[in-house]
């Protein structure tokens, strides 16, 4: 969801990749609808793992929620963004992702906002997670 919010809003002033930390099989249905309601496809987009070789090269890496957790990389900056979960107040179905999706999207939108105000810290790196 953070990644699709991020190519919607960024286009391309932001290099985006989208991996998971414990990757399900299939992307959540609720997520994708409340995408959609944007205007964001992503119908191109499918479940996968990080990957190692690529993790190095990544000037931000942006885990969603309580329980993702990514090892330290050397240069490399790790944040979270533990997300409302509206589920904890009897919210839930499409109401749920609509409310995660809208605070996923501020959190991408003050993210997009230093990225794109400052110099990346390492000019060798291209690459913006």
């Amino acid at each position: 969801m953070a990644a699709g919010l991020m190519r919607h809003l960024a286009g391309d002033r932001v290099q985006v990749h989208s991996a998971g930390t414990r990757p399900g099989t299939a992307l959540n249905e609720l997520s994708v609808a409340s995408l959609d309601e944007l205007g964001i496809d992503l119908a191109d987009e499918k479940p996968k793992p990080i990957d190692p070789d690529l993790l190095p090269t990544i000037d931000v890496v942006v885990t969603l929620g309580r329980e993702a957790r990514v090892e330290p990389v050397p240069g490399v900056r790790i944040i979270n963004w533990d997300t409302d979960e509206p589920s904890e107040r009897g919210i839930d179905g499409i109401e749920r992702m609509r409310l995660v999706r809208d605070d996923i999207h501020d959190h991408v939108r003050h993210l997009l906002t230093e990225l794109t105000t400052s110099e990346p810290s390492d000019p060798t790196k291209g690459h913006r997670q």
